[in-house]
């Protein structure tokens, strides 16, 4: 449903729900999504990079050579509706890594709030980062 739609909805009084979890409906099936061909990497984490993060997250992109125009963010919840994709790159940051669902190059991490100021934590990305040169 578009904004103003639901702008018109809420003018007239009328609530508008929506439900945290279709998937549990029984029969419901899940619209898919594909990628744009220019997303490289897809980062599957709960939180969503912004501030201070995004700039975080931008460095680890330039370190395998891509920009913020090359990526993209979904939730966990959205991994299951992905369609078509021509992914370089799959972060899972958070989250566990779903085994054989995109063929791509993996990295699993623990949220980007727990990367920044962590050493240990950006230590292990970059050493997965460096296994696949």
């Amino acid at each position: 449903m578009s904004q103003t739609e639901l702008q018109y909805l809420q003018e007239m009084g009328i609530d508008t729900w929506q439900l945290s979890h279709p998937e549990r409906i029984e029969g419901y099936q899940s619209p898919h999504f594909n990628l744009p061909s220019s997303c490289k990497l897809l980062l599957v984490s709960c939180e969503r990079p912004s501030g201070e993060l995004a700039v975080m997250f931008e460095r680890v992109l330039k370190s395998i050579k891509l920009s913020l125009d090359q990526a993209l963010h979904i939730y966990p919840e959205q991994l299951a509706s992905l369609g078509e994709h021509q992914l370089t790159w799959i972060w899972y940051a958070g989250e566990a890594s779903v085994e054989g669902a995109i063929t791509a190059k993996k990295l699993e991490s623990p949220l980007l709030s727990s990367i920044n100021g962590h050493n240990e934590h950006r230590r292990a990305l970059w050493q997965q980062i460096c296994s696949y040169e």
